[in-house]
């Protein structure tokens, strides 16, 4: 009898104990239902995504506003916890005025930070005439991304060079994003239709501006020549530019590098498409990403008497119409 109790009671603690157990699980896999849709909510509209859009943010707007604004752009998945993670991290009453550009790969985080200027966030600086290879070191620097990943994932030409403010949670994909977009705002289709009035596509377009942002050292040459090298193309001639052979001779270990500063005549023989010395036309992709000074001066090119161009040792352009010229004006001004 005394055996039959214990056993009754051992099978009631037990009971407990299961209930107990099963209540744990129960409340462990809700929370983590509950965490997957959060972050869902929370996550980009579309990771791979090229969409972009532009978020204007006037006086007086609040987080509400905001937050359907985000989701009519298709931006954002709801606006209901967009606004909830804004006033946990305490950022509603941080939202900055003005024009944002945003796109569909980028987190509900992301965007917040975006738009708050946050403190956390890093502002990184990409100089005019880098290759990509240069950007995604300095990239990798300042915000941790992965030199591999931008690399395959940029296009070059494309990457403009400018000073830009990301969040601290950024990825390679809204860093890519973002820089395609503002090359594509600065590099409109009228400009475009400028330089297909020259006789070349916009592809083209960026190809030549990507030589002239190199070969011209100031803002003040670089319209002359992007006339030059247009009038050598369209006569056949080579372009005969160093910086597209500085392109295919790549790294430089003993310079740490990407453009060797001195060519020699063996470099000028390098077999690659790049070398303009040996093949005429342009070379099949940019050999940097350009500016839009020289973008324009693509498309502001005229008709000159000049077919050469050379900067002396201060910076100062000479222009020939003959080689004779050309070789006499690298004589005087050495």
């Amino acid at each position: 009898m005394r055996s039959t109790k214990v056993y009754q009671n051992y099978r009631q603690k037990n009971n407990g104990f299961k209930k107990i157990f099963y209540l744990f699980l129960v409340v462990i896999i809700f929370l983590w239902v509950v965490n997957s849709y959060w972050n869902n909510l929370l996550s980009p509209i579309d990771k791979n995504s090229n969409k972009k859009s532009t978020l204007e943010i006037t006086e007086g707007q609040g987080i509400a506003q905001i937050s359907q604004a985000l989701v009519a752009k298709n931006l954002i998945r709801s606006a209901l916890p967009f606004e909830i993670l804004a006033k946990i991290e305490g950022k509603s009453s941080l939202i900055q005025q003005g024009e944002f550009d945003l796109s569909q790969s980028m987190s509900a985080q992301s965007i917040l930070e975006i738009i708050t200027h946050d403190e956390a966030g890093k502002e990184v600086t990409l100089l005019e005439g880098w290759r990509d290879e240069e950007m995604a070191v300095k990239l990798h620097q300042v915000l941790g991304i992965s030199i591999t990943d931008f690399l395959q994932k940029s296009k070059q030409g494309y990457m403009f060079p400018d000073t830009y403010q990301f969040g601290s949670q950024v990825t390679v994909n809204e860093v890519v994003n973002t820089l395609e977009l503002n090359f594509n705002k600065k590099y409109t289709p009228a400009l475009k239709k400028k330089i297909e009035k020259l006789g070349l596509t916009p592809y083209q377009g960026v190809i030549l501006a990507s030589i002239v942002e190199r070969e011209a050292r100031s803002d003040s040459a670089r319209q002359m020549v992007a006339s030059i090298l247009l009038k050598r193309i369209k006569i056949g001639m080579p372009l005969d530019t160093d910086a597209t052979v500085q392109y295919a001779l790549g790294y430089q270990k003993d310079t740490k590098s990407w453009w060797k500063k001195r060519l020699t005549l063996n470099d000028l023989k390098v077999d690659s498409l790049y070398n303009t010395y040996l093949h005429s036309g342009l070379p099949p992709t940019p050999i940097c990403n350009p500016s839009l000074s020289s973008l324009k001066a693509v498309g502001d090119a005229t008709n000159t008497p000049y077919l050469y161009y050379y900067h002396d040792s201060f910076g100062v352009p000479h222009y020939a119409t003959t080689l004779d010229q050309q070789n006499q004006n690298i004589a005087n001004f050495p």
